[in-house]
């Protein structure tokens, strides 16, 4: 499998196993637990989880100490990113939420061309553009679209915040550290900062019951563990770019979880914004075929036209 394909295959998995955070979070939800408390517990075990990972690979922990401003800078961006986005939740309907975090791809697109001069393509562009329309049929179903503004902040806020994470990991100095050891410091950053929030109010809540630990354990280890290794070694694959675009699939995994397990109804809605999301995808991975072909195209339709004005 050549790189561009393994990068694609990452990006999907990264967004897969993202999109199972309902399956888990919600049971924490229904049993009492808030957002603070489930976010630490996520990270603190997914630390734990990347620890025994690189233990039994005989993996190092040691990093160059130069490494680290940018580690705790990476975690400072995924904490904010899940906080502003929880916090945006007290403002408008999760759906909605969604969709405005889901404009990441368009922050991703803007820091590359304007910081870094990355051209992208009318492709990407597209593919961008019927991604988004794609989130939002599977978020807003139908309903009517009231925007609180300073929500509307919190949330943008949230989609820059985890642009950023993307950007500065294919950027940054840290690019080619182990995807393990690189989620593991981060992790640890995310943990320290959640506990620390958590204790600024009602503290840290004891963990129910059983079921509930696992539902913690399950969602440190697939939609965190597994979804930040294979986003690294996307972006090192092909770029932040196609890498957020890709991130189109996460909601269409929630949706499939909420009809699937939660019994929603799938709507004339849901089939159109999936579909969306889908030629999104499709566009993405075929890019480079498309655009060869297309100039392919058009240098037989220019010679054509030489020959024809001889």
């Amino acid at each position: 499998m050549n790189n561009n394909l393994k990068g694609f295959a990452y990006g999907i998995a990264t967004s897969v196993t993202f999109g199972l955070i309902p399956l888990f979070t919600l049971p924490l939800m229904e049993k009492g637990m808030r957002f603070d408390s489930i976010l630490f517990y996520r990270f603190l075990f997914a630390a734990i989880a990347l620890s025994g990972m690189l233990l039994a690979k005989k993996e190092s922990f040691r990093t160059e100490m130069r490494n680290l401003p940018i580690l705790i800078l990476l975690g400072a961006f995924y904490t904010g990113s899940a906080m502003f986005l929880f916090w945006g939740y007290n403002f408008m309907a999760a759906g909605i939420a969604t969709t405005l975090h889901f404009t990441y791809p368009i922050f991703v697109t803007l820091f590359m061309l304007f910081v870094f001069k990355e051209k992208t393509s009318w492709i990407t562009l597209l593919a961008i553009g019927l991604a988004i329309c794609g989130v939002a049929r599977l978020s807003i179903d139908g309903g009517e679209m009231r925007l609180n503004g300073l929500g509307v902040i919190i949330v943008l806020l949230s989609a820059v915040a985890y642009a950023l994470y993307i950007v500065t990991v294919n950027k940054s100095r840290v690019h080619d550290m182990p995807g393990r050891k690189l989620t593991f410091y981060v992790f640890i950053v995310s943990t320290s900062l959640f506990f620390i929030k958590a204790q600024a109010g009602t503290g840290i809540q004891p963990i129910p019951d059983l079921p509930s630990f696992i539902n913690l354990v399950l969602l440190a280890f697939l939609p965190t563990v597994v979804s930040n290794i294979t986003l690294v070694q996307a972006v090192h694959h092909i770029g932040s770019t196609l890498t957020s675009v890709l991130g189109a699939t996460e909601p269409v995994t929630a949706v499939c979880v909420g009809v699937l397990v939660f019994g929603e109804p799938f709507t004339p809605h849901l089939a159109l914004g999936i579909l969306l999301i889908i030629v999104a995808v499709t566009l993405i991975i075929l890019s480079k075929y498309i655009q060869k072909n297309l100039h392919e195209a058009k240098r037989l339709f220019k010679a054509r036209h030489i020959l024809r004005t001889k």
